[in-house]
């Protein structure tokens, strides 16, 4: 059996019963199931939701995307074997943590399989909130140029690379592009104030003012916990993204839950403890790919350099990665998973048929 067949690069045509288009971003597909079959899954299944909730089955690919684009190795190999696989697994553990300790649920309902997930439809706030601890990446590269204000918070002189920050930053941008907010530029993923969400809390899709004091409270809730989990494996948690959104439970109460994926190797940077104190950073997350993918092409500006995406996308379409880095990048993802749960993943032989044959025999969902 090839390496190249235990990856799932497509997740997108799986013959899963929809009336809707498919959603397909860089990593993940969604399927909204048919009302018909919503119902039934929540009658049957016993999820607490509310019985006419839309249901969705989330596929989780083994794709590998960075400076904006998809990369791909030799072979054939169309992603990084196992690497869908860690991603699902460090989230739902970080995620059954949450709610284990009382922070908050999140979207996910049932994991039928280590690629899938079945979730709730929820309403997101139109934030992605980035809490950094440290400070590094494009953080200090700002700050290495002179900018001191970020997202409204000031930070003092005399900062060096790579230093635990005072206190923990959250640096809020935003979800997709909003419109009509004044002083946020209409374009997606651009850094916002505390005081431009407060004075602007329903066109971030707040409920109220007083839920930015909940999304604040879980943020730094759910980074702690997991920074605290890494310390016991000695792994520093150095920054991730959050997202969130609003579901209403099965009596109809409307609650905050955590959405997409956190505490995760694509969505936060996580450093070996022992290495950082020795002035040492080895990344255990796709940062390492990210540096990597730098220090193979004699180029790098055309991966930094926005004004040259056309060239970026030819550079990733036109070049297969050598397998060697593509199983470096598995080991990392897989690594730091087993890590962090405690169990050994394995790599399914042929992932795209094991989901269809799940999602028929154990929850009807496959047109066949």
């Amino acid at each position: 059996m090839s390496l190249a067949s235990k990856v799932l690069a497509s997740n997108n045509d799986l013959p899963i019963r929809t009336d809707q288009p498919v959603h397909s971003g860089k990593v993940r597909s969604v399927y909204w199931l048919t009302e018909a079959d919503s119902r039934r899954l929540i009658a049957d299944k016993g999820y607490d939701v509310a019985a006419d909730a839309p249901l969705a089955i989330m596929v989780i690919s083994d794709r590998i995307s960075a400076f904006e684009c998809i990369w791909q190795g030799e072979g054939g190999m169309n992603g990084v074997p196992g690497k869908g696989a860690a991603l699902n697994a460090i989230s739902n553990h970080w995620f059954k943590l949450f709610r284990e300790q009382g922070l908050a649920d999140s979207h996910i309902l049932d994991v039928p399989h280590p690629l899938v997930w079945i979730v709730q439809k929820a309403r997101p706030v139109m934030i992605e909130a980035i809490c950094r601890q440290y400070i590094t990446g494009s953080m200090w590269r700002a700050y290495a140029k002179g900018e001191r204000n970020f997202c409204g918070i000031e930070l003092p002189d005399g900062l060096e690379k790579d230093q635990r920050l005072p206190e923990l930053l959250i640096t809020p941008s935003t979800k997709g592009i909003l419109e009509g907010i004044p002083g946020v530029p209409e374009v997606d993923d651009v850094n916002v104030s505390r005081a431009d969400i407060e004075n602007n809390y329903a066109d971030f899709k707040f409920r109220s003012p007083e839920d930015i004091d909940v999304y604040e409270k879980l943020l730094g809730e759910g980074f702690e916990v997991i920074s605290n989990e890494l310390a016991k494996i000695g792994q520093v948690f150095i920054d991730t993204k959050f997202e969130f959104g609003y579901v209403n439970d099965k009596q109809g109460v409307e609650k905050l839950i955590y959405m997409d994926e956190v505490g995760t190797p694509d969505s936060s940077r996580i450093w070996d403890e022992e290495q950082y104190k020795q002035g040492n950073i080895v990344e255990n997350s796709k940062e390492g790919f990210r540096q990597l993918l730098l220090n193979h092409f004699p180029d790098p500006d055309i991966l930094l350099n926005k004004n040259r995406m056309a060239e970026r996308n030819d550079l990733a379409r036109d070049n297969a990665l050598p397998e060697s880095v593509m199983m470096a990048v598995s080991d990392t993802y897989l690594g730091i998973a087993e890590k962090i749960t405690g169990e050994k993943l394995s790599l399914s032989d042929d992932p795209k048929a094991e989901i269809i044959a799940t999602l028929a025999e154990q929850y009807d969902l496959i047109d066949q």
